[in-house]
């Protein structure tokens, strides 16, 4: 699996985040089909990740989870993040504490 930036092809999305949110840093991911758009607030970090054509798997979980771990610097533990499953989508929602910088 490999994560590509896509963040310069979605520059609406990124924009009406940046207006509409109190998120300060967006990238977007492309994981084969599976979107993944990073969100840093001041107080929580989110990672969506979507897919219109079928359901999250876990291995794709995982592999972001280290992915952002390992670039951003970004505690992960077990019971500490926040994980929503929805059809089609996966939100990773983490408390700004949890982070370190």
């Amino acid at each position: 699996m490999k994560l590509i930036d896509v963040t310069n092809s979605h520059p609406r999305l990124v924009q009406k985040q940046l207006e509409s949110t109190d998120a300060q840093f967006i990238k977007v991911y492309s994981l084969g089909k599976t979107t993944v758009i990073f969100t840093d607030a001041p107080q929580h970090t989110e990672i969506l990740l979507v897919n219109k054509l079928r359901n999250i798997q876990s291995t794709e979980v995982e592999f972001v989870k280290e992915y952002f771990k390992r670039n951003f610097k970004l505690v992960l533990p077990g019971n500490d993040i926040e994980v929503i499953h929805m059809d089609g989508a996966v939100e990773l929602s983490l408390k700004k504490d949890l982070l370190t910088n």
